[in-house]
């Protein structure tokens, strides 16, 4: 088989097996650090990607790498991919984040109209705002910003303690905690399974 057979051989399989799988371009490309223009360049049968992303493909369908290159049956170009039209994801992050400051600014000013005028309320919806993020990028599997989003949260928190707590004592003891803190955070988000090698 010719490597061009093998491409377009590769594109039919990888086509049916997201598709089945219910994933997008994108979703797939995240799962494996690509872009959606990478995986949109494998299903045209314009390259095949290597090895390593052969494998971690197999892993995710539950498949061997010869299926993946294996002919099962004709292949068809498509025209373009067929997928349920998406909301903006930019947009679902933009409305999250707007939606907590804005309840921050209600909760401000109706302390300020009964005389409390509570500024550690900011503080809070950085932390809230910032966990709004962490959850949309778990759900959307954008795992490539993952370790950013998480060390913000948790930086976040530590300022939001910081504050809550300054009237009653200056704790800038706390950022000592935080610098561990996200040592582990991006340590853990860094953990990578090896692949096995096989015996010679």
């Amino acid at each position: 088989m010719q490597l061009s057979e093998l491409k377009l051989v590769f594109a039919s399989n990888l086509i049916r097996l997201r598709s089945k799988a219910g994933m997008t371009q994108a979703e797939l490309g995240a799962m494996l650090n690509y872009s959606d223009k990478s995986v949109s360049k494998w299903e045209r049968g314009e390259a095949i990607p290597d090895a390593w992303v052969l494998t971690r493909l197999a892993e995710l369908f539950g498949v061997t790498v010869d299926f993946l290159l294996s002919e099962h049956d004709a292949w068809v170009p498509p025209d373009a991919e067929e997928e349920a039209p998406q909301y903006s994801r930019g947009m679902i992050y933009a409305v999250a984040v707007l939606a907590v400051w804005t309840m921050a600014l209600i909760a401000f000013v109706v302390l300020w109209w009964v005389g409390i005028l509570w500024w550690p309320v900011f503080a809070v919806a950085l932390s809230v705002s910032l966990l709004a993020v962490l959850i949309l990028t778990v759900y959307f599997k954008h795992t490539k910003h993952l370790q950013y989003v998480l060390a913000g949260f948790v930086l976040s928190v530590f300022v939001m303690l910081y504050v809550l707590m300054l009237p009653w004592r200056n704790n800038w003891q706390l950022f000592l905690i935080a610098v561990p803190a996200l040592a582990l955070v991006f340590l853990g988000c860094n953990i990578r399974k090896r692949p096995r090698r096989s015996a010679k």
